[in-house]
């Protein structure tokens, strides 16, 4: 008999970023109805230098100390908006790369392009159709949703962080081993 998938319980978002993010690969992330299989994201800790909390609440991160589950998105370099689902208070979970699965016909509208739809957090914020007004809104009780993964990806690579200068030394990314659309090849793995 096959599960379905489903969507992981509020206190779920409530554990070690780097846990989460981790536990991410795999699931399905659909923003309102279109998406695919999160195959990468990265994690940000509120003790964290490059994370937007790291300076304390601002107008601009407010969403970042939401409850765990809740959605933030930030605008990166004037252009991109890069969505996040929140852990404890000051921490999230940047998706990176999805594997454009369910609505690939929008995405494809959305992006101009048919090919790395959804394969760097700022095409996949564009792909998704996501918004500075969706800030805050809760996974599973809207607009986004995070169904849990069948079973948990047994090869998940693990590397540094992409385009920081600050704490780069924690390895706080995670990609699906051997899948396409990763935004950047991880380092070899030990």
């Amino acid at each position: 008999m096959c599960s379905a998938p489903v969507l992981p319980a509020p206190d779920y978002f409530d554990r070690e970023i780097g846990d989460l993010a981790r536990s991410l690969i795999g699931a399905t992330l659909l923003v309102r109805g279109v998406g695919g299989t999160v195959v990468e994201t990265e994690a940000y800790g509120r003790d964290d230098p490059a994370s937007h909390s790291f300076i304390g609440l601002t107008p601009r991160n407010a969403a970042m100390f939401g409850p765990p589950g809740s959605v933030y998105i930030y605008l990166s370099y004037g252009c991109h908006l890069c969505l996040n689902v929140v852990g404890r208070a000051g921490e999230a979970v940047l998706f990176r790369a999805i594997l454009p699965e369910v609505g690939r016909a929008f995405m494809a509208e959305r992006r101009g392009a048919t090919s790395a739809l959804a394969s760097g957090p700022g095409r996949l914020g564009q792909a998704l159709g996501v918004s500075l007004a969706d800030n805050g809104q809760m996974f599973g009780a809207g607009d986004y949703s995070l169904l849990s993964a069948p079973s948990a990806p047994r090869d998940i690579l693990v590397g540094p962080r992409i385009g920081l200068s600050k704490a780069t030394d924690r390895l706080w990314r995670f990609g699906l081993a051997g899948a396409s659309g990763l935004s950047r090849p991880f380092p070899p793995q030990q």
